[in-house]
């Protein structure tokens, strides 16, 4: 009985949950438009000229595979917003199933963790978007603080330098500077 009743359904979800995954197309690949605009965040003369590069970066992050993909991610953001956050990670845990490729979906699940301080899940999520998604400053920054939470600040301060290589205007840049919480006299915690 136990063959002939538990069997199948065991097989009928597991063809169902790869079936869930493989619906995902590929995200697009954006990486050579990612560089350029990398490389003129680089060269920005001021602050708002980086800036709004940078802000031309989450075009590119937050363009889902395809529409599905872009409705469970543009709903989990949006409740994000709203500090919704266990609506949101229910989507993001959605969109991670659909599309266990795309970076963004584990950046913006990340995001989530971090908001609620859970530091250990945010790094999980960040070094997956990382994995996936090399020059990702966003989740770079996002490892960087996620880190400094933990108070791995040696890590942290290493990660936050590498997302300055890639873009020296963001912000946590001040984190760095004399007496911040990375700077290179902070005590270790």
């Amino acid at each position: 009985m136990f063959m002939r009743v538990v069997l199948p359904t065991v097989f009928t979800f597991a063809l169902s949950t790869t079936a869930f995954a493989q619906g995902c197309p590929e995200a697009p690949d954006h990486s050579a438009s990612i560089a350029a605009l990398l490389a003129d965040v680089q060269a920005a003369e001021s602050e708002a000229e980086a800036q709004r590069l940078g802000n031309q970066l989450w075009e590119f992050w937050a363009d889902a595979p395809d529409a599905r993909a872009q409705e469970i991610l543009d709903r989990g953001m949006t409740r994000r917003s709203a500090y919704d956050f266990l609506g949101a990670l229910s989507d993001f845990d959605r969109l991670i199933d659909y599309c266990p490729e795309y970076a963004e979906g584990y950046n913006q699940r990340a995001f989530v963790h971090y908001l609620r301080r859970d530091f250990a899940a945010a790094l999980r999520d960040l070094n997956r978007a990382l994995e996936l998604s090399p020059q990702h400053v966003a989740a770079l920054s996002g490892r960087a603080l996620s880190l400094l939470g933990l108070s791995r600040l040696d890590e942290a301060r290493a990660t936050l330098e590498e997302a300055l290589n890639l873009n020296p205007w963001l912000p946590e840049r001040y984190l760095l500077d004399p007496g911040g919480p990375l700077a290179g006299d902070a005590v270790e915690l």
